[in-house]
């Protein structure tokens, strides 16, 4: 397991952010049931909106399917900025394992993912760190 590099590129990620797992939460089975009953209700109201045309259910899916992503996750252009701030931040370096993080490829990872994509809940990892944190905190 890769430790965090010395002397940490990024001095606001504590290291009690790196070595707690945070779970992300789970339904209850009546929650389950209830957010059922959503998706049914949205899948008959797209339904009725298309009128049986095929093409326009599946674009009305999609826009709705992006939406509620960007509401998880902020929109792709947002990332992006948050991407550039933490590279200059963490001066191109992954801050697990201090190596130098490629021009394309380093990933965003978030701390609390019910916290969202915020400069204080996200750190900028190379694929391999960010793989490995993952499995270790049991998200992969």
């Amino acid at each position: 397991m890769q430790e965090e590099a010395k002397g940490s590129v990024n001095p606001t990620w504590s290291k009690s952010m790196t070595s707690t797992t945070t779970s992300n939460r789970r339904l209850t089975e009546e929650e389950r049931e209830h957010a059922q009953a959503i998706l049914q209700k949205v899948r008959q109201e797209i339904s009725k909106a298309a009128i049986g045309d095929e093409q326009l259910v599946w674009a009305i899916r999609r826009y709705v399917y992006i939406r509620l992503q960007h509401d998880g996750r902020g929109k792709p252009a947002q990332r992006k900025i948050l991407k550039l701030k933490k590279m200059v931040s963490q001066k191109g370096k992954c801050t697990l394992c201090g190596k130098e993080l490629p021009e394309r490829g380093a990933e965003l990872d978030r701390y609390d993912a019910m916290k969202g994509y915020t400069e204080e809940n996200t750190r900028l990892l190379c694929h391999s760190c960010h793989r490995e944190d993952q499995a270790k905190r049991g998200f992969a």
